[in-house]
């Protein structure tokens, strides 16, 4: 664990510029894909779906929630970026899941004493639910086509398996 400072980062970045092979690489979508899923560390999404450094764009934010500063990404990846296709991945064992934004308001207050009113965190009270909303808002979104592949996905972080959700309009 770190002390504070980030050395310990510069020092790691070091030994990957030594070796550092993915200059020059394009920055378009070479499989076409966007892939959106949680923060959570034990998601690896290049290797989970057998993916290369350049291969999809990946966006992360905690929950795997489609907010709008997803949907403005979304929509500069597919016109500008070369994506033809979105996977949303969402995770059993997910913190966001099962808890409401004013449930994370209060254990946020009470593990740590911060005032949290008025923030939105995108919580995932009812994650079928959720996950057609999602999908509901990229396909709604006016600035993606509407032929746009969406699917949602689940992954399994005690077994790294991944199962269809849904896709968009199903």
């Amino acid at each position: 664990m770190s002390d504070g400072n980030f050395d310990d980062l510069l020092a790691a970045n070091a030994r990957y510029a030594d070796t550092f092979e993915l200059g020059g690489l394009e920055p378009r979508a070479a499989r076409g894909l966007a892939v959106l899923t949680c923060i959570d560390s034990r998601i690896e999404p290049l290797a989970m779906l057998g993916l290369a450094p350049g291969d999809a764009k990946i966006l992360r934010n905690a929950g795997a929630r489609v907010t709008d500063d997803m949907l403005r990404t979304l929509v500069l990846a597919v016109h500008l970026l070369g994506v033809n296709r979105i996977a949303i991945v969402h995770h059993t064992n997910c913190r966001m899941v099962g808890a409401t934004d004013d449930e994370l308001r209060t254990i946020l207050a009470e593990e740590t004493g911060i005032d949290t009113s008025g923030w939105t965190f995108h919580a995932v009270p009812d994650q079928p639910a959720v996950v057609a909303e999602d999908l509901a808002a990229v396909r709604e979104c006016s600035l993606l086509p509407d032929d746009l592949p969406v699917a949602a996905f689940l992954y399994d972080v005690e077994s790294g398996r991944l199962t269809p959700f849904a896709r968009a309009g199903t």
